[in-house]
């Protein structure tokens, strides 16, 4: 091995693309293949999202409606049924508190829990959670179990 044979490893070198714009004589000079005149061939030039040539863009066409109320509050929903198959598969015995929701991934860490009444359950829970629907709260006391709202 001498001066006269060295080159790099094989893979590590990447050829280099066509260099566009670096005079006449590469072949790739004067508009440097953006083509003559309109925004294109600026640059800094770049699309608008949901452009569509200077026609009017759908998302202004189309009419504006409803209402977003900024007080609304939304709460993670979870069904009694759900309930009871955390008990049947012995992830919970008999208190459910938010940590576990949290800690089973029912619910996020900055959630609003409501406990809702499809499904039946059977085991005597102790119940945790921010609202309960009539028909879930009668469903736990019926089983014996009682609720808590936070």
């Amino acid at each position: 091995m001498d001066l006269s044979n060295l080159k790099p490893a094989e893979g590590s070198v990447k050829g280099q693309g066509k260099r566009i714009g670096r005079g006449q004589g590469s072949g790739k000079g004067g508009t440097a293949t953006r083509g003559h005149k309109g925004a294109k061939s600026r640059s800094g030039y770049s699309k608008k999202i949901g452009f569509e040539g200077g026609q009017m863009p759908l998302q202004r066409r189309v009419p504006k409606f409803g209402f977003t109320n900024i007080n609304r509050k939304e709460y993670q929903g979870i069904n009694l049924d759900t309930l009871q198959q955390l008990v049947d598969e012995k992830k919970i015995k008999d208190t459910l508190d938010f940590e576990t929701l949290v800690a089973l991934r029912l619910a996020g860490k900055n959630d609003l829990v409501k406990i809702l009444g499809r499904g039946e359950l059977k085991a005597k829970l102790n119940v945790s959670a921010h609202k309960f629907t009539a028909s879930a709260k009668a469903a736990i006391e019926a089983a014996g179990g009682e609720t808590v709202t936070l």
